[in-house]
């Protein structure tokens, strides 16, 4: 018996709604009042603060177009257009900064990234339970600690008069260093101490990755005759290398900011030269010399530029990776 040809319109209108163009459609979620309004009445004090803190202040970028005067307020400050913007473009100090502030940034990023994946790996390998999770807690605890007490460490360990450093180096019969008067040092002082801060955190993420790694996988990677560098390169690494990619972007959106306690608290005028940031160098300008709308700016444009490169990274991760934020 010969089977009916059917033409494509009739495949087409016999086939369900969603499978007409080879796509299933979710299904949609009606409204339910009873199960819907309570959620939405648990986010309101979230969406309240992030309006109040986050929606309300963007108001004051029209201090960057003015000449802003708090006697005068945001209405009748003199209107200045491009003036700041042009003024601090041309400013050789904000370039060195500028530099400053990238070279660090970079340094952090080449060396902090992958210090806590290498840590997480050497960690998953750990066989001891309770080992592991001391070593663990011992690594993301400075995490948790102020950068005023982490300044403090820093200071007392690099001290020329007794400090463990200088001790060391003495007991070398090398001559005691200020290591945070000296240009040379103070950056790598800088991504050192940062890269112990943070690598704990970060290496808590690679690990929620690495627990997501089917087990079995590793189990027939065994069975083939993988040994362990290559169930590393086959395995571990493509299933953290989503976590990989949104951490570094997450970092290069704040390539052009650097955090303002770590450098305040640690850096002198002997150093303004190699450690003086853009967040410093705005501090001193808008508490110090009342340059509101001049710092304005300067934060403004750190803002667009800071969202140029998330979203410049996203689409290049996108196209190489295949991964993405959005």
């Amino acid at each position: 018996m010969k089977q009916a040809a059917v033409s494509p319109a009739g495949a087409a209108a016999a086939a369900p709604p969603g499978n007409r163009r080879g796509k299933v459609k979710a299904p949609r979620l009606k409204f339910r009042a009873n199960r819907d309004i309570p959620i939405y009445l648990l986010l309101l004090p979230a969406l309240g603060l992030l309006f109040v803190f986050n929606y309300i202040p963007m108001s004051g970028i029209i201090m960057s177009f003015e000449d802003y005067s708090p006697w005068k307020g945001l209405t009748g400050s003199e209107w200045v257009g491009l003036k700041h913007f042009i003024y601090f473009l041309s400013d050789g100090n904000f370039w060195r900064v500028m530099g400053n502030t990238l070279t660090i940034n970079f340094y952090s990023i080449l060396f902090g990234l992958p210090f806590p994946l290498i840590f997480a790996l050497m960690l998953n390998e750990v066989r001891s339970k309770w080992f592991k999770k001391t070593l663990q807690t011992v690594s993301y605890l400075p995490y948790f600690i102020s950068w005023v007490v982490v300044a403090s460490i820093v200071t007392t360990v690099l001290s020329p008069d007794g400090g463990l450093v200088n001790v060391l180096l003495g007991k070398l019969g090398m001559e005691p260093t200020y290591f945070l008067t000296k240009e040379q040092y103070f950056q790598p002082i800088l991504v050192i101490s940062g890269i112990w801060k943070d690598f704990g955190m970060n290496a808590v993420y690679y690990i929620a990755a690495l627990a997501g790694i089917d087990p079995q996988l590793y189990e027939a990677a065994s069975m083939d005759g993988a040994g362990k560098w290559k169930q590393l390169f086959h395995i571990t690494l493509p299933g953290v290398k989503n976590m990989f990619i949104l951490l570094l972007i997450l970092r290069v959106g704040t390539m052009v900011t650097i955090g303002f306690e770590q450098v305040f608290l640690l850096y002198n005028p002997t150093v303004y030269s190699v450690g003086d940031v853009i967040s410093t160098y705005t501090y001193r300008l808008g508490i110090e010399q009342s340059q509101y709308s001049l710092t304005t700016a300067i934060g403004f444009t750190q803002s667009i530029v800071n969202f140029a490169l998330v979203f410049g990274t996203n689409k290049l991760s996108k196209k190489l990776g295949g991964y993405s934020l959005w």
